[in-house]
């Protein structure tokens, strides 16, 4: 089928202007073969935001590892974020203190390994460890039977004496809860398959590079373009890592007791999801003015 597309042969590899090759890894994207000034150029494509960063940088492969050592940086604040919340200042400043610590252990081990398996695993567990507390989090924070707020409790507490919500009151909140619940579970299992599925097609890239060079071949440009699996985990991963996000700024309202003030506009599952500001939120700080 591919043959009747209107199409152009895959250009010859050629020798580039960026030499010597210093990068770490090299990734199945043929090198070089649509312009000697891009050795990949669906990578960079992909990558445009960094290539202001790139080009200022120092050309040496110790400065190259820091490319790869800012997902590590990033998921360090996203688990300091995720564990300090509503904690002491002792503990919180004991949590940035030893992920500082952390942060340049890994930095320094790295650049003495100089073995890429090693920067991966550590981002993975890393990730595991502040998804996982996240997800910890929601259920404690959103699900009725796990904040004792169910109508027997609300009556126990009565029993009590101590200071319950109406029935109307919390019905309401259980039901908007419950309902945020099941979008943010949905949010966070439609992240991870954009992830990882990113990560499976990058790796099928690796494995079955030469398979899927010979394709690209044959189905010629630009249709080639969409085989490029780097391309389609740096599109992937981005998009995971953007529902992720969303996902904690929702989750963060939500522990501040602010849902009814804060909202998820997500119309439809491939549009682009934003936390907003409700209506009437909006309406009372005009009138307030």
């Amino acid at each position: 089928m591919a043959r009747y597309l209107p199409h152009f042969p895959y250009p010859p590899a050629k020798d580039g202007y960026w030499e010597p090759v210093t990068s770490t890894l090299n990734w199945c994207e043929e090198d070089y073969y649509a312009t000697e000034y891009s050795a990949e150029i669906v990578n960079t494509l992909t990558n445009l935001m960094f290539m202001w960063l790139g080009f200022k940088g120092i050309r040496s492969y110790p400065m190259q590892l820091v490319d790869e050592l800012s997902m590590i940086y990033t998921t360090c604040l996203m688990v300091y974020a995720s564990f300090s919340y509503s904690r002491s200042v002792i503990l919180r400043v004991w949590l940035a203190l030893s992920l500082t610590g952390l942060a340049i252990f890994i930095t320094l081990y790295y650049h003495y390994l100089q073995d890429p398996v090693f920067h991966q695993n550590a981002y993975a567990l890393l990730t595991i460890v502040v998804v996982f507390r996240s997800m910890h989090t929601m259920e404690v924070t959103l699900r009725p039977k796990w904040r004792h707020s169910t109508e027997e409790d609300r009556l126990e507490r009565q029993m009590k004496g101590l200071p319950v919500p109406t029935k109307e009151r919390q019905h309401y909140e259980n039901v908007r809860d419950q309902k945020t619940l099941n979008t943010m579970w949905f949010m966070v299992c439609y992240g991870l398959v954009m992830f990882l599925g990113g990560f499976a097609i990058w790796n099928l890239d690796n494995l079955f590079c030469s398979q899927v060079r010979r394709l690209r071949h044959q189905v010629g440009l630009p249709w080639g373009l969409i085989l490029e699996g780097h391309g389609w985990w740096h599109v992937m991963t981005g998009l995971g890592a953007y529902l992720y996000i969303i996902w904690g700024i929702w989750l963060r309202h939500c522990l501040n007791g602010r849902q009814d003030e804060y909202q998820l506009r997500w119309a439809r599952f491939w549009h682009i999801p934003e936390v907003v500001r409700t209506a009437d939120t909006i309406t009372q700080d005009k009138k307030s003015i």
